[in-house]
């Protein structure tokens, strides 16, 4: 399993059914793929799809449904295209019950940074700003680290997508709660140690206790 799986697989855990979630460009595509058929969950995607299914096999997509990303994606029976204003207000009106997006930075205090400069070759705010602020709960999947350096750190030195605190941060490496008093670790991955993913992590880490590993059957 690559991390990015391993990931996703960890996300996909979290996700109850009969509940609406958008799914963020990147690792959170992924998420989809390791979710049992018949969970009565509804994907949605800020350009306008409600309804997201798997990913289709190679040369079976369709270019004309896409993700918010342009990649091509699958519909469930009962699906919706609507279009963005409509989508916006699911977002912003507080109806989604769960977004998953990636990061390229989370705080001390779980604050997420997952945008950079736009009109550079680099990732622009898109509807994240939205989407952590209107949905019910927010998860963070990432890489821990990126050349090295680790992305959750004591104060974020790219902009903030929302002063909000997101509720759960996953990656390959483990699995973290920012709370009031600060970012608890709940979970290690698998065959990795707890000195190692402090090592890893810029932020201070609560631990309480042992740590278990994380389930991923």
């Amino acid at each position: 399993m690559t991390p990015k799986d391993l990931i996703a697989r960890r996300v996909a855990q979290e996700i109850r059914p009969g509940t609406l979630v958008n799914l963020g460009i990147g690792i959170p595509t992924r998420v989809s793929d390791h979710l049992p058929e018949g969970m009565g969950v509804f994907f949605q995607w800020e350009n306008g799809v409600v309804g997201l299914g798997h990913r289709p096999p190679e040369g079976m997509g369709d270019r004309h449904l896409t993700d918010a990303g342009g990649s091509c994606v699958s519909a469930v029976p009962g699906a919706s295209i609507i279009d963005s204003a409509f989508s916006f207000g699911l977002i912003r009106g507080g109806h989604l019950d769960l977004t998953v997006l990636g990061g390229l930075q989370v705080d001390a205090r779980g604050r997420l940074a997952n945008w950079m400069i736009p009109g550079e070759y680099v990732p622009g705010m898109g509807g994240a700003m939205d989407l952590v602020t209107g949905a019910k709960r927010v998860i963070v999947a990432m890489l821990h680290c990126v050349h090295g350096q680790s992305k959750i750190v004591p104060e974020c030195t790219l902009p903030l997508t929302s002063p909000r605190r997101v509720d759960l941060i996953v990656t390959e490496l483990a699995v973290i709660a920012p709370r009031e008093d600060g970012l608890h670790l709940l979970e290690t991955a698998p065959d990795v140690s707890l000195a190692e993913v402090l090592a890893a992590t810029a932020a201070p880490l609560l631990v309480a206790g042992e740590v278990p590993e994380m389930d991923l059957r």
